[in-house]
């Protein structure tokens, strides 16, 4: 796909935009418009990129959105593909990147949860997955949340009985866990269970969730009357309960519709120039969760967002078999073959008008129309705390991006800083950053070298990937945890990076630690306090204890990982294989850095060198 150079004209708007005609022909390709600073404003596709840049010549005919666009525009650049669909392809991979101001943009693109059934043991795990599918098994998915798997996987173990533990817990175990106590696991690691007969739990856990849960149902009633015929009363016992739980999950997962297998059911609510998608994720006949989108909509119409929408949404995510829509989108066979040659098998697009479908699309569409009502009451009421807020601390304007920052550790150790994001959406939680603090010259505990080393981090990567402040990544006020001795460490930071412009206010407890009693502390200025029941004050309060949660959070994840750290981990060349050997014939980590050369050479797969090296690691002088 050879990119065309770009002339450089002078002119803007229809007018620089008819010199590109000169030049331009009739193959497909995807084409970006530029304004005088060179940042992209716009990406589109064409199936004839002459014939789809000539509309924007024509001096009338435009929305304002589109009219504002082209005023901007001073320069475009061109890529040439082989056919419209790839074209497509790109375009989205184009907006998702660049984030052009006029483009609908699907500002949360996080990837969803899967159930993962692992291959690569003689009892199977089961568990949740998300990410890269690089794990040998079978994979379920996706789900709207990680809520909707946990809650999935505790009612599978109750029906199912498959292990949740890793490899290395089940290798190390000599006796059953309290989840096989209290009927959640049938205790493979222990004999509890011959391997045949996992593997039928297993083969029934993968039929439910392929949507065959009526067969599991009929095998395990036919199964009970057996054990009572043969007054194996207990057992009878048992497998009622399972068939009682089996049906306990299909009851919680609500709408399971009989005639769509496969499908996401996607539908658009807009008001007030803002837009909801709704998302709901059919597998095997079982609804498995919804979640709510809202994308940026530019004042676009509801097919070019739906449209927009689905090209973004399924980038970087495998499509269903069936998209159910409730808004008919402007290329419908396009997108279908574009999202058929991503999946690797045909994808439907359907618009129904009645029956099953209309009425899951009617379902979504209702509650899209309540989550943006939701949202727009919030936004409107952090809009105003935000202009609170910038008249409370003398800012020219709401601030639209709000940092706020705090330490944890104990003592000095696991010490962590901790960034949460707040805007006039509320909580960006895809914004939060952690910092492990990583100086080695400071002293434990110091809270003001540890806020210098974060916001120094923070600033400098700002300064080397966003110069010029255009992707909206920059802080407009910086609140930081802490007093006088906070404040003076961070305006010395931004005074160095060469950022002083970036209001900065330090939120302190009052003398007697009271929340309500908070001192406010900017560079230069005398301390102040705001009312007590002020709104603003309180909107505060809720920053600072997000930001103190999150850092807490951070610091209490990072002190339990070290705590069960194990420590073959570091020994060079143990591995996996090799560290469940030595597990499995110690018993413990504690008991292999006890262990003797002769010992750990009589462990299986560890060679005589690789024995020395474990012994020397632990024996060192």
């Amino acid at each position: 796909m050879p990119e065309t150079p770009p002339p450089a004209p002078a002119k803007t708007g229809h007018d620089c935009i008819q010199e590109y005609l000169k030049t331009l022909d009739s193959s497909p390709g995807v084409y970006r418009m530029l304004d005088a600073e060179s940042r992209v404003l716009y990406v589109g596709k064409a199936h004839n990129l002459k014939a789809r840049v000539s509309n924007y010549a024509r001096p009338s005919g435009h929305s304002r959105r589109i009219e504002c666009m082209i005023s901007e525009t001073a320069s475009m650049m061109f890529l040439t593909t082989r056919t419209e669909t790839e074209a497509l392809l790109l375009e989205q991979n184009l907006i998702k990147q660049l984030k052009p101001r006029y483009n609908v943009l699907l500002r949360d693109d996080k990837s969803f949860p899967n159930i993962l059934v692992t291959k690569d043991h003689p009892f199977p795990q089961i568990r949740k997955h998300r990410g890269r599918k690089s794990v040998k098994g079978s994979y379920y998915g996706p789900f709207a949340s990680a809520g909707a798997v946990n809650r999935t996987l505790n009612q599978l173990q109750k029906v199912f009985l498959l292990r949740n533990c890793s490899d290395a817990m089940y290798s190390s175990r000599t006796r059953p866990c309290l989840l096989h106590q209290i009927k959640r696991c049938a205790a493979p690691c222990t004999g509890e269970i011959s391997e045949q007969d996992y593997a039928g739990l297993v083969a029934d856990a993968e039929r439910f969730l392929s949507g065959r849960s009526t067969k599991v149902q009929e095998t395990l009633a036919a199964q009970m009357a057996e054990a009572a015929e043969a007054m194996e009363f207990e057992r009878a016992a048992i497998l009622r309960d399972r068939i009682k739980a089996l049906t306990q999950v299909q009851t919680a997962q609500g709408i399971n519709p009989r005639g769509v297998p496969e499908a996401d059911v996607v539908a658009l609510h807009m008001e007030g120039g803002q837009a909801c998608v709704q998302v709901f994720f059919i597998r095997a006949n079982q609804n498995w969760g919804n979640k709510d989108f809202y994308p940026r909509v530019a004042e676009a119409e509801a097919s070019e967002v739906l449209q927009a929408f689905l090209g973004q949404f399924y980038d970087g995510k495998q499509p269903p078999r069936r998209l159910i829509l409730s808004h008919p989108i402007d290329d419908p066979d396009l997108m279908a073959e574009a999202l058929s040659q991503k999946a690797g098998r045909k994808v439907a697009i359907d618009v129904p008008k009645r029956g099953e479908k209309a009425e899951l699309v009617s379902g979504a569409a209702r509650n899209a129309r309540e989550s943006l009502a939701r949202k727009m009451a919030d936004t409107a009421t952090q809009g105003k705390l935000l202009r609170g807020l910038a008249e409370a601390f003398g800012l020219d304007t709401p601030p639209q991006r709000v940092e706020v920052y705090d330490n944890s550790h104990i003592q000095g150790t696991n010490a962590v800083g901790g960034m949460i994001v707040a805007g006039p959406d509320g909580f960006e939680k895809s914004a939060y950053r952690k910092f492990n603090i990583k100086g080695e010259e400071l002293t434990p505990g110091d809270d003001f070298g540890m806020m210098t080393e974060v916001l120094t981090r923070r600033l400098s990567r700002l300064i080397k990937e966003d110069p010029d402040r255009q992707s909206g990544s920059w802080p407009d006020l910086l609140l930081i945890d802490g007093g006088p001795g906070q404040v003076s460490a961070v305006q010395k930071v931004l005074e160095e990076l060469g950022v002083p412009d970036i209001a900065m206010v330090g939120v302190a407890k009052g003398v007697d630690r009271d929340a309500g009693k908070e001192e406010f502390h900017r560079p230069g200025q005398r301390p102040f306090a705001l009312r007590h029941n002020d709104p603003v004050l309180y909107f505060i309060q809720r920053l600072r204890d997000e930001a103190h949660r999150f850092a807490i959070g951070t610091h209490r994840a990072k002190r339990a990982k070290s705590m069960s750290a194990n420590p073959l981990d570091d020994v060079p060349g143990v591995g996996g294989a090799r560290k469940r050997a030595l597990l499995a014939h110690f018993g413990s980590a504690k008991a292999v850095t006890r262990a003797n050369l002769s010992d750990l050479k009589a462990v299986d797969g560890i060679s005589d060198a690789l024995a020395e090296t474990i012994y020397d690691f632990f024996h060192a002088g």
